[in-house]
């Protein structure tokens, strides 16, 4: 049985600390962007319109908001395995977008082909091998 000590469980590597900043800066910028910057917000929208997803008027917030949350958990350090399993499934639906839509205007600021969350999955997983390392709430649990 998992115990709240093992979902926290982490070394004060900060390599993994470091990785857990990197992410939570993405998530934090990434958000913002959305919320804040029009031409941003556009761009959003119109991917979430393009790939034709369920949910447009709830998910063209939440997801943003969801975004600055997981940012602020991410860099808090604090319950990490939970945020990456969150991200894992943000990072999911972000690759069908990437690969349904084919119109490149959409994605001002990042390349068409699903590169950026690929990479972000992959960083999620080594963050819930390894937990949320150096300078984290889980690591003075």
């Amino acid at each position: 049985m998992t115990t709240l000590h093992d979902i926290r469980r982490t070394s004060d590597s900060r390599i993994v600390g470091g990785i857990r900043i990197l992410l939570a800066i993405v998530f934090l910028m990434s958000g913002a962007m959305k919320l804040l910057v029009p031409f941003l917000a556009d761009a959003w929208s119109g991917q979430l319109l393009a790939a034709n997803l369920p949910l447009y008027s709830v998910t063209v917030w939440t997801v943003p908001i969801l975004e600055l949350l997981l940012g602020i958990t991410l860099a808090s350090g604090g319950f990490t395995r939970p945020a990456v399993l969150v991200v894992v499934g943000i990072m999911i639906v972000a690759t069908y977008v990437h690969i349904v839509v084919d119109d490149p205007s959409l994605f001002p600021l990042q390349p068409s082909e699903p590169i950026i969350p690929l990479v972000v999955m992959v960083l999620s997983g080594y963050l819930f091998w390894k937990g949320a390392g150096a300078w984290s709430l889980d690591l003075k649990v």
